[in-house]
């Protein structure tokens, strides 16, 4: 028996230190009196340390991104790309001449240091990162190796500044990711407190190198799956990590949007005809642009080289691109922040929304290593600010403002892209600090996100919970105890197929019994017909084969304890028993009298129960869609 101890009254104790500290014990015992409460107040409390962490991440790796940008693009190839308009740069190098084959060059060298240090030190900080962290959630226990998070910024940082075209967000979520996974495995947390980590350092990282704290909380949750479905137990963890991450993140590079803008605003419901126009366009581009990507991937994987040489040959694809328009190379915000304000003109942002979906492939398909989400706001911009300015010559009564469509472009093609209208809507409004067209937005992202419901940038999304690992568990279990014993008792049909058997029963009468009965396990009753113990099919099937222990086996001889369970107990607490137990059957006793046995439970009983449980839930489902 163990023993209870209890923690003795303050006055007991005469070290005045000790006295403190048990105080302080009982103190937060008061104030969190369930280890539930305390369980979760850690988990909130390692939350704000992974946003710190992940806030310190994003600035480090935006220092490496701005560092690669004046290396390669401005020193060296003498290409100055423009900022957006919430950013300036840290590092300026001296205007001068364009030197257009080193641009050309740039690249290809950008995508062999990448490829040699991605492939030969950790393969899985390939590409754009987001779903080696959502492979990771579902199907590894939040596990990702301590080498990936610098890895992948590293490799980020000389693809995207050498001038691949890839975005921040794979990078900063495959870091704060990363930590998140790596706290909870230094900790040896459960695996389903690591997987919450992992996914706050995800939105963190995220929200703050955007500037979109909520959204980046959101895009953690809702990313995860294709259907609007969400991770709900990691949105609070995530918007604390969010928070602390964003306010580090902009304690050093200041509290401003992205991207600037007039302050368009959405006047007159009749606009929502033309931005229906924009919701087919940039599905469209959304589905090119995810079968474009894809395409390019397994083209290049059937190529027979070394996987590190890919990347270099998708930088020469990239540096083609950049000799004839520059601005669809790396990650292209001073672009979008022109089309923002309604600048570039219909045949220029339409060619650089199509260029910027062929050089990002290019970079990121091949093995480079930069995000997807960045690339696919600048499409949307450049799709949408073409839109809007085709629209404004075909309508010039209704007065459209291409910057607006612009800002609508962005969140529509990322929502139907990755199938996260929500946090789009949300990511898209911070990141450019506009707040008035969240109407437009809520309509564009929504229809493109139901046309493009087949196709996703990310492979790893699941379809929703009911898909995932980690929860099949959780809704077995939910499912099975929501039925009682009494419930499996009540739907059979027929005589009860009790089969009881007395102490001295011989082994030839068991042998029968064993091959003729529904069940393998039979409760031995004494005279008073009271259950004394149980014989079961494994102990009957190592003698029955044994003629010559006919006459010296009896059924007390083969028995073990009775394994027992009442009509109100629920069936997951009778999968729990026969597991623990090793038994196939087990019996049903009367809850007035745990002698009694009523009848026998099996596995197959289990299995049937659960099976029906579903159906009537499809039944239910199909009666009320």
């Amino acid at each position: 028996m163990s023993r209870l101890t209890s923690i003795p009254p303050d006055n007991t104790i005469s070290a005045a230190g000790g006295s403190q500290s048990v105080r302080g014990f009982i103190h937060l015992k008061r104030v969190l009196p369930t280890p539930m409460l305390r369980d979760l107040w850690r988990l909130m409390a390692l939350s704000a340390l992974v946003g710190l962490i992940a806030g310190l991440g994003a600035i480090a790796f935006y220092v490496m991104l701005d560092a690669g940008r004046w290396l390669f693009l401005e020193t060296l190839a003498g290409y100055h790309p423009p900022p957006p308009g919430g950013e300036s740069p840290l590092f300026l190098a001296p205007e001068g001449e364009l030197r257009r084959w080193v641009l050309f060059l740039m690249p290809v060298l950008g995508g062999l240091l990448s490829g040699v240090l991605v492939f030969w030190l950790a393969p899985e900080a390939e590409g754009h990162g987001t779903d080696a962290a959502l492979d990771a959630y579902h199907n590894k226990a939040g596990k990702i190796r301590a080498r990936v998070p610098l890895i992948k910024a590293l490799a980020s940082a000389l693809t995207i500044g050498s001038g691949g075209s890839g975005g921040r967000e794979g990078p900063i979520a495959q870091i704060g990711a990363g930590f998140g996974s790596l706290l909870g495995s230094w900790l040896r947390l459960r695996p389903h407190d690591r997987r919450v980590l992992m996914a706050a350092g995800l939105g963190a990282g995220v929200g703050a190198i955007f500037h979109a704290p909520l959204a980046g909380a959101l895009f953690s949750a809702e990313v995860l799956y294709r259907e609007l479905d969400q991770e709900y137990e990691v949105i609070v963890p995530s918007v604390i990590a969010s928070i602390i991450a964003y306010g580090v993140f902009a304690m050093k590079f200041g509290w401003n949007p992205l991207f600037t803008n007039p302050g368009y605003c959405f006047r007159n419901p009749l606009e929502l005809g033309p931005y229906f126009v924009l919701a087919l366009v940039v599905a469209a581009g959304a589905i090119l642009y995810i079968k474009f990507f894809y395409g390019t991937r397994d083209m290049f994987r059937k190529l027979p080289l070394p996987n590190h040489i890919k990347p270099m040959l998708g930088g020469i694809a990239v540096g083609v691109v950049a000799l004839v328009l520059p601005q669809a190379i790396a990650t292209g915000y001073g672009f979008a922040q022109k089309a923002l304000f309604g600048q570039g003109g219909l045949t220029l942002l339409f060619a650089v929304g199509l260029a910027k979906i062929a050089t990002t492939s290019f970079t990121i398909a091949t093995g480079g290593s930069g995000g997807v989400f960045g690339p696919a706001v600048v499409i949307g911009a450049c799709l949408g600010g073409a839109t809007g300015t085709l629209l404004q010559k075909i309508l010039p009564g209704m007065q459209l403002q291409p910057g607006a469509f612009a800002i609508v472009g962005m969140a529509g093609f990322f929502a139907g892209a990755a199938n996260t209208p929500i946090s789009t809507i949300i990511m898209v409004s911070e990141m450019t600090g506009n707040y008035h067209l969240l109407v437009p937005s809520m309509w564009v992202c929504f229809i493109a996100y139901m046309l493009c419901k087949r196709h996703t940038i990310y492979e790893a999304q699941l379809g929703s919970r009911f898909e995932a690992p980690v929860h099949i568990t959780d809704m077995m279990e939910a499912v099975l105890k929501r039925i009682t014993v009494r419930q499996v008792l009540a739907s059979r049909t027929g005589k009860n197929r009790l089969v009881t058997v007395r102490p001295d029963t011989g082994l030839q009468e068991l042998a029968e019994l064993y091959e003729n009965s529904v069940y393998s396990s039979f409760p031995i009753l004494d005279e008073q017909g009271q259950a004394i113990a149980m014989v079961s099919g494994r102990e009957l099937r190592t003698v029955i084969v044994r003629e010559e222990l006919d006459q010296l086996v009896v059924a007390m001889d083969l028995s073990h304890p009775l394994v027992s369970i009442s009509p109100a107990s629920n069936l997951y607490q009778a999968v729990k028993l026969m597991a623990d137990s090793s038994e196939d059957e087990i019996c049903i006793v009367a809850e007035d009298e745990q002698t009694r046995v009523i009848d026998m439970l099996s596995r197959a009983d289990v299995i049937s129960a659960y099976h029906a449980a579903l159906t009537r839930g499809q039944q239910e489902q199909l009666l009320t869609d």
